[in-house]
C-alpha cells in the first residue's frame, strides 16, 4: 500500500498539492466568512471565543445549577477588585488627597457600562447600584434612643484631615466594611465593582488602567479577582499564541536547516505543521465548537506531531540519497521503511489523545479529539505531500546532499556510536540506575499536590499576580466563596427587581423611623411589612433568633482557618443595626432575643440608602441565606481546606429546621471542575495506555515486545512526574493534559526504535553485531527529533503566561527523558534479555 500511494504521489506531485491547499483554503474560508462577514455565509458558525473555567462543567452540571440559581436568586454578581494603597502617607490612603482620587475613580467606575467599554447593551457593565465604595456605601449609627441614622459613608471628597479620619473610623466600626472595604491598618481602600457579566471584565480592567495612568500622587493602584483573571488571560492568550507558535515553528525551521542543510527541503515539514493546524483549527469552528482555553493550546500540540514524522523521512532520506541518487527510488524506500511505524505512532498518538474524550469535562473533551485529527491529518499529508515536495526539488540542488552531516565523521555520529556501546558494555548498570530511578520518581509521585488557581497562570510580575499578593495582604481576601444554608429538596425564591440608589451628593440626610413600641425583645412583629419584605404564608427561618445564631457559630468556624480572611452574613447585619438601636455599645453587638426584635432590626435596615443589600444575603422569604467568604487565596487545595474543615463542623452540629449547606461561587466551581478533570485524565490515560498496549502487542505480534515498547513511555511518565512532585510543582491544569502528549511522543520514539531493532537483526552478528547498524540512521532520526522539538519549543518559556511555560518546559522534558530512554534503556535490556526477546530470529 505504501509503494502504491507513493508513487500516486510522486507522478502526481501537483494534483497531490493542490488538492491539500485547495481543501485547506475551503475549510479555512468557512470559518473566516461567518466572523468577518456573517451576511455572505448565512446557516456557519462564526468562531466563538470562551475562556470561562466555569463551562469546564456541563451546563446541567448539578454544582453549577445550584450555583447560578443562587446568584439569580441573592442578586449576585462577579465582582472586579480595585485596590488603592498609599504606603507613603502616615495616615494611609485616608487623607484628603488620596480620598479625592479614590471619590474621583469610583465615579468613572460606576459609568463603566455600554459604549464605554464596548459593550452593544447600554446596560451592559458595572452594576452600578452594587458598587462597594465610600461614596456608595452607608454609615451606620446610632441617633438617639431607638433610633437609626443612615448616611452616605463619604458622600463627598473630605476637606481636612479629621474628616478623612473619620471616614476610617467610621467604616473599621462596620463589620461589613472592616476588612472588606477598608483595611484593618488603614493603609488601603477596595472598590468592589459587580459586572452583569465576567466577560465583559477585561474591559473593564483595561478601562480602570488608562484612567488611573493619569492620577497622580503617591498611591499605587492594584486591580484582581477572578473573573479579570480568567478574563484577562484569555485575551493574552491568543496573543500569546500569535507570538510563541510562529517563534517555534521558527526555531524549529532554523534546526532543521542546520541539521540538512537544504533550505528547499525542510520547508515541506514547515507547510505539513501549519496546514494541520489550520485545518484542525478550522474544521473546530465550522462543527460549532467553542474556542476555550484548552482549544487555545491545540497547534502547541499538534505542531511536535506533525514534525515527527516529517523529520523521521527528512533523516532517512538523508542518510539515503547519497547511495541512491535518485529521488523518486529513494522517497520511495523510505516511505516503504517508515510507513508502518508512522502509522502505529500516529494512531497511538491520536487514541491518547483521544482518550480525553471520556474525561467528563466538555473544553477537554473537544480538546482531545481534534488534537486526535490532526495528529491523524499530519499523517496523512506527511505521507502524500512530503513525496510529491521532492519530486519538486531538482536533482541538481541535491547534489552532496547528506554525505557532510552523515559521514563517521560527524559528532552526532560519533556520540551515538559511543552510546550504543555504552548501552552494550554497561547494560546492567544502566538498568539499575533506571530501577533507582523509578523508585526516586514514585517518592516524588507521592508528594504531588494537585492544585490549580487561574490568576497564578500568569507569571509573578504581572501586574494581575502582583495585585493578588498586595490586596491579599492588606484586606480580608479578594477570592469569593459563599455557603449557602437553604431547606433540603428547595430551590432558592429569587429577588426582587432592585433600584438605582439615591446620588450621593444628596445623601447627608438622616433616616430616624420610630420603634413600634420600644426596645429590643420588647418590639413586637410588624403586623405589615414593606412590599420587598412581603413573603408566603409559611416559617421566616432567618428571622428565628437561634438561626441565625448558627449562622454565627458558622462564621466563628471559618474564622479558625487561616487562608479565610473574613466572612459577612445576615447575622453581621442584624447585629450592627442592634447595636445602633439599642444603645451603640458594644455589648449589644448580638443577635436580639426574639423574632420580632429581629425583624425590627431588618425593618430598620430597609430605610436606609441600600435597602436592596439585604437581598444579597437572604432572600425574600427568609428560606434560604448565604454567608460571603473572603479567601486571602484562589488555591483549589486551600479552597478544599474550607470544605474539609466545615464538613467536619457540619457533622458536629447539624444546622437546625432541616436546613442544608451547599457551597457555590466560582472558587468552589475551581475546585469541582479539576477534580473531575484530573480524575478524568487519570482514566482517559490508563484506558489509552491499555489500548495503546494491546496495539503493540499486535503490531509486533508478542505481547513482550508490546510490554518493551511502553517502557519510556512508563518511565518518562514517572521521572517527570515525580520531579514534579520533588519541585513542588502544583498538578494543575496544563501538567494533566501533558500526559496525553506524554503517551504520543514517547511511544513514537521507541516504536521507531524497535521496528528497526526487528529489521535489522541479524542471526549471524547477534545484537553485538546489529547495534551499530541501530545507532547509525535510526538513533540519528530519533536524536534529531529530540533536538529539533525540545529546543526549538523554547521560546515558549519566555512567554508571560505560566500555562506556556509549563508546556514549553515540560515538552522538552518529555523529549529528552522518553528520547534517552529509548536509546538507553531499551538497548540495555535488548543486551541482557537477547536470547529471550530474538528467539525467533535464532
Amino acid at each position: 500500500m505504501s509503494s502504491l500511494l507513493t508513487d500516486l504521489t510522486t507522478r502526481r506531485p501537483w494534483l497531490t498539492t493542490l488538492l491539500m491547499l485547495g481543501g485547506t483554503l475551503v475549510i479555512a474560508a468557512l470559518a473566516v466568512v461567518p466572523s468577518v462577514w456573517p451576511e455572505a455565509a448565512p446557516g456557519l458558525h462564526p468562531a466563538r471565543i470562551d475562556t470561562d473555567p466555569e463551562n469546564m462543567l456541563d451546563d446541567d452540571e448539578a454544582v453549577r445549577v445550584f450555583h447560578t440559581a443562587m446568584k439569580a436568586a441573592l442578586g449576585l454578581n462577579d465582582i472586579v477588585v480595585l485596590g488603592v494603597v498609599n504606603e507613603s502617607h502616615p495616615d494611609g490612603v485616608f487623607n484628603p488627597d488620596s480620598l479625592a482620587r479614590i471619590y474621583e475613580l469610583t465615579e468613572f467606575a460606576r459609568g463603566l457600562r455600554g459604549a464605554a467599554i464596548g459593550a452593544r447593551d447600554p446596560l451592559a457593565g458595572v452594576v452600578e447600584v452594587d458598587v462597594i465604595a465610600p461614596s456608595m456605601v452607608d454609615n451606620i449609627e446610632q441617633a438617639g434612643p431607638g433610633t437609626v441614622r443612615f448616611e452616605w459613608l463619604m458622600a463627598e471628597p473630605p476637606r481636612t484631615p479629621e474628616e478623612a479620619l473619620a471616614v476610617r473610623e467610621k467604616a473599621q466600626r462596620i463589620p461589613f466594611l472592616n476588612g472588606t472595604l477598608v483595611s484593618e491598618d488603614g493603609k488601603a481602600i477596595a472598590l468592589y465593582l459587580p459586572l452583569t457579566s465576567k466577560g465583559l471584565s477585561h474591559s473593564v480592567y483595561t478601562k480602570l488602567r488608562e484612567r488611573i495612568a493619569d492620577f497622580e500622587g503617591d498611591e499605587q493602584y492594584y486591580i484582581t479577582g477572578l473573573p479579570v483573571a480568567e478574563d484577562t488571560f484569555g485575551v493574552e492568550m491568543f496573543n500569546q499564541m500569535a507570538v510563541s507558535a510562529p517563534l517555534a515553528m521558527l526555531v524549529i525551521f532554523i534546526l532543521m536547516l542546520l541539521f540538512f542543510r537544504k533550505l528547499v527541503l525542510i520547508v515541506s515539514p514547515m507547510i505539513i505543521a501549519m496546514v494541520s493546524v489550520i485545518a484542525t483549527m478550522s474544521l473546530l469552528v465550522v462543527t460549532g465548537n467553542t474556542i476555550h482555553i484548552m482549544s487555545s493550546l491545540i497547534p502547541i500540540f499538534i505542531m511536535p506531531i506533525a514534525v515527527l514524522d516529517s523529520i523521521h523521512i527528512l533523516s532517512e532520506f538523508f542518510d539515503r540519497y547519497p547511495a541512491i541518487k535518485d529521488r523518486r527510488k529513494t522517497i520511495r524506500e523510505v516511505v516503504q521503511t517508515l510507513f508502518r511505524p508512522m502509522l502505529f505512532t500516529s494512531i497511538t498518538s491520536a487514541a491518547g489523545f483521544a482518550s480525553l474524550a471520556l474525561t467528563p469535562i466538555p473544553p477537554v473533551q473537544v480538546f482531545g479529539i481534534f488534537v486526535a485529527f490532526g495528529v491523524l491529518l499530519a499523517w496523512i499529508l506527511t505521507v502524500t505531500f512530503i513525496p510529491a515536495y521532492v519530486m519538486f526539488i531538482p536533482e541538481r540542488s541535491l547534489e552532496n546532499f547528506g554525505i557532510v552531516h552523515g559521514e563517521a565523521g560527524s559528532r552526532m555520529t560519533r556520540f551515538l556510536s559511543w552510546a550504543g556501546g555504552t548501552t552494550y558494555r554497561r547494560a546492567r548498570p544502566i538498568l539499575i540506575l533506571s530501577l533507582v530511578s523509578v523508585a526516586v520518581a514514585a517518592y516524588g509521585i507521592s508528594r504531588i499536590s494537585i492544585n490549580d488557581n487561574p490568576t497564578k497562570w500568569f507569571k509573578s510580575s504581572h501586574p494581575i499576580r502582583v495585585a493578588d499578593r498586595v490586596l491579599n495582604d492588606h484586606f480580608g481576601g479578594t477570592y469569593m466563596a459563599y455557603l449557602a444554608l437553604t431547606p433540603a429538596g428547595e430551590m432558592p425564591a429569587v429577588t426582587p427587581e432592585t433600584e438605582e440608589p439615591p446620588a450621593p451628593a444628596a445623601a447627608s440626610e438622616e433616616s430616624e423611623p420610630e420603634l413600634p413600641a420600644g426596645l429590643g425583645g420588647l418590639v413586637p412583629e410588624p403586623t405589615e411589612e414593606p412590599k420587598a419584605l412581603a413573603t408566603p404564608a409559611r416559617p421566616e427561618l432567618f428571622k428565628q433568633p437561634e438561626v441565625l445564631r448558627y449562622v454565627e457559630r458558622m462564621q466563628a468556624q471559618l474564622r479558625t482557618i487561616d487562608v479565610v480572611g473574613k466572612s459577612n452574613s445576615l447575622a453581621d447585619i442584624v447585629k450592627t443595626v442592634h447595636r445602633e438601636l439599642i444603645d451603640g455599645s458594644e455589648e449589644q453587638f448580638r443577635i436580639p432575643d426574639t423574632p420580632a426584635a429581629v425583624a425590627q432590626s431588618l425593618l430598620q435596615f430597609q430605610s436606609s440608602h441600600r435597602p436592596d443589600d439585604l437581598w444579597h444575603f437572604v432572600t425574600p422569604d427568609y428560606r434560604t441565606t448565604s454567608i460571603w467568604i473572603q479567601l486571602k487565596t484562589g488555591d483549589n487545595r486551600d479552597m478544599e481546606r474550607v470544605l474539609r474543615t466545615m464538613d467536619g463542623f457540619f457533622a458536629e452540629n447539624p444546622p437546625p429546621e432541616g436546613l442544608e449547606p451547599r457551597w457555590f461561587g466560582l472558587t468552589y466551581i475551581n475546585v469541582i471542575w479539576q477534580e473531575k478533570m484530573v480524575s478524568g485524565m487519570a482514566r482517559a490515560f490508563l484506558g489509552s495506555f491499555l489500548v495503546v498496549l494491546v496495539m503493540m502487542s499486535l503490531m509486533f505480534r508478542s505481547p513482550l515486545w508490546g510490554l518493551m515498547s511502553m517502557i519510556p513511555l512508563t518511565l518518562t511518565i514517572g521521572l517527570i512526574y515525580g520531579a514534579i512532585g520533588l519541585i513542588g510543582k502544583d498538578y494543575d491544569m496544563p501538567v494533566a493534559v501533558l500526559s496525553a502528549l506524554t503517551l504520543g511522543l514517547a511511544v513514537d520514539f521507541a516504536i521507531h526504535f524497535l521496528v528497526r531493532v526487528r529489521e535489522l537483526y541479524s542471526k549471524r552478528d547477534g545484537w553485538v553485531g546489529t547495534i551499530g547498524r541501530v545507532f547509525a540512521e535510526p538513533a540519528r532520526a530519533i536524536t534529531r527529533n529530540v533536538i529539533v522539538i525540545a529546543v526549538g519549543f523554547t521560546p515558549l518559556l519566555a512567554a508571560s503566561l505560566v500555562p506556556y511555560r509549563t508546556v514549553g518546559v515540560l515538552l522538552a522534558a518529555i523529549l529528552l527523558v522518553s528520547g534517552a530512554a529509548t536509546l538507553m534503556i531499551l538497548p540495555a535490556l535488548l543486551r541482557v534479555f537477547e536470547n529471550t526477546l530474538f528467539r525467533r530470529w535464532r
